[in-house]
């Protein structure tokens, strides 16, 4: 099968012929329909997260069952399904306590020492990228990283929910918990930002704020639901929330572009009492400091990790949000591509070009 490979930081992605094994127990074998790119792929790439190579990278997908191995029970071949980085070992204290995106024992669903390895090339091992790799033809993962849904989802607008709509969704309503009437603002109005906003919208927010330094993305913004746009590259953000709040800041910052910057401007813009969630990557090993005096006045700040999924449970519902009509993912979509085409999307995606990009397998797309 054709793969997207990465061999070396910095560098493009590499499309090649790849090796995929045979289903063992408890897994499953996708034939995939489109994956979408996401920053976090670009992360990887350009090494401000570290991930063991060569890889095939891609973590946002959907498709169709083609086979499954021994003992599993939720899906069978011809199944549609989403795929999910939180997998889960459904055992450790965590999942136990309802909790299974913040599993400790993810290494027991994948392939232990003694396996072959799921991704190979003549002969020498792929490392599988986040327990998935959907920059691919086809997939090999646990039958904990897989929901099943309905068929009449289009698989390509489904792949968004495997991450960047799901980490959107649930910072905001899960994470967060924003109630109505209260107020919300958002930094950075990519696939993720622009999922919050219409987390906040779900949720009945008062006042939903998007902010951006690129144009495009904030008119983006107010169709997905954000009641005022404040453009940070002409103004300063915190000034211009608190205005829009009369002085007193806003309930919600949720962070979604992944800098120091961008995660203290979050906690500034918050009132007494009010709540920052930190969504994006930011590179590993830095320190985020915050005014003691503001913590005395009840202003928190917390991480969302894939937006505190409970994926089995959540991404059926998101599925009925986008079929009732109440979540747009179609405006998300600006750009699809073929998978030879994919180092042009990560290129648009350096740019700040458009909010999602998924490259479309054939047939099953």
């Amino acid at each position: 099968m054709k793969a997207a490979v990465l061999h070396r930081l910095g560098e493009p992605l590499s499309i090649e012929d790849v090796d995929l094994a045979e289903p063992a127990a408890g897994e499953v074998l996708i034939d995939v329909a489109a994956a979408g790119l996401c920053h976090s792929d670009l992360h990887y790439m350009e090494g401000t997260y570290s991930t063991e190579l060569p890889a095939v990278l891609g973590h946002e997908s959907a498709g169709v069952v083609a086979a499954v191995g021994r003992d599993v029970s939720e899906v069978a071949p011809g199944d549609h399904v989403i795929t999910s980085l939180s997998v889960f070992c459904g055992s450790c204290p965590y999942c136990r306590a309802d909790t299974p995106y913040l599993c400790a024992r993810r290494e027991a669903t994948q392939r232990q020492p003694g396996q072959p390895a799921r991704l190979s090339r003549d002969g020498q091992q792929l490392h599988q990228f986040l327990n998935l790799s959907s920059f691919a033809e086809r997939m090999l993962v646990h039958e904990n990283a897989v929901v099943k849904i309905d068929p009449a989802m289009p698989l390509d607008r489904a792949a968004l929910l495997g991450c960047g709509v799901a980490t959107g969704l649930g910072a905001v309503l899960n994470t967060a918990g924003v109630r109505p009437g209260q107020t919300v603002a958002v930094i950075g109005c990519g696939g993720v930002g622009l999922s919050a906003i219409q987390g906040a919208r779900l949720a009945g927010a008062s006042v939903i704020a998007a902010v951006d330094v690129v144009p495009a993305k904030l008119e983006l913004a107010a169709k997905f639901g954000a009641t005022h746009l404040v453009d940070s590259s002409n103004q300063d953000p915190t000034e211009a929330v608190q205005q829009l709040t009369d002085g007193l800041g806003v309930d919600h910052a949720i962070e979604a572009i992944g800098t120091l910057t961008t995660a203290r401007a979050a906690f500034s813009m918050l009132k007494r009492g009010g709540t920052a969630t930190i969504v994006g990557l930011v590179p590993a090993g830095l320190t985020l400091d915050v005014p003691v005096d503001d913590l005395l006045w009840g202003k928190g700040i917390q991480g969302s990790v894939m937006g505190s999924n409970r994926f089995k449970v959540d991404t059926p519902r998101y599925v009925e949000m986008y079929l009732d009509g109440r979540l747009d993912l179609d405006t998300l979509v600006t750009q699809r591509l073929a998978l030879d085409q994919i180092n042009q999307g990560f290129a648009a995606m350096r740019s700040g070009e458009g909010a999602r990009s998924l490259v479309i397998f054939e047939p099953s797309a």
